[in-house]
């Protein structure tokens, strides 16, 4: 069964030197292939100098390369030489190599005997310091005690205001109801 002239390329015919589903003979770059060795296609680096992921040679821009920090002082991610906060880094212990007072027991106190709410942040808070300072980020422990403190004070603020509230509120609802209640007296 033939459809149409298959030798002389008619319709049916197939391409010279192959079908539409073959790949090209080794070397040509077809769809599906790599080309050789050394040609630089799309899933390859260019043998040398610059490609998409490589650094730029140095001198240019900020001391060398995009991801690089500047030579001596001064970049986004370096932490300030000693002197800022508690030690001075955030990979260097401070001197003493015990960790800042954490409040965990005013922060329990405030919690049960004051204001609920704040007394949370201030457990939360404390509670962070010790891990802070195991993990290295001793400015992030001094900092976390910091907040527990404040925290803290602020609960028992909020304490004491709330109790002062109660017991003029006491006072005053016993003013009334003696006030209200008739007196007896006889003459």
């Amino acid at each position: 069964m033939s459809y149409g002239n298959q030798g002389d390329g008619g319709y049916g015919a197939q391409p010279p030197g192959g079908g539409y589903g073959q790949q090209p003979p080794s070397g040509g770059g077809g769809y599906g292939q790599q080309p050789p060795s050394g040609g630089g296609g799309y899933g390859q680096q260019p043998p040398s100098g610059g490609g998409y992921g490589q650094q730029p040679p140095s001198g240019g821009g900020y001391g060398g390369g995009y991801g690089q920090q500047p030579p001596s002082g001064g970049g986004y991610g370096q932490q300030p030489p000693s002197g800022g906060g508690y030690g001075g880094g955030y990979g260097q212990p401070p001197a003493g190599g015990t960790p800042p007072d954490n409040h965990l027991v005013w922060a329990i106190i405030t919690t049960l005997f004051c204001c609920l709410p704040l007394g949370i942040v201030s457990i939360v808070k404390s509670t962070q310091v010790n891990s802070k300072w195991q993990m290295g980020d001793y400015q992030g422990a001094v900092q976390a005690s910091e907040e527990a403190k404040t925290w803290w004070k602020r609960s028992l603020i909020a304490g004491i205001i709330w109790w002062v509230l109660v017991i003029v509120g006491y006072i005053l609802l016993f003013v009334i109801l003696a006030a209200s209640v008739p007196s007896t007296s006889s003459y």
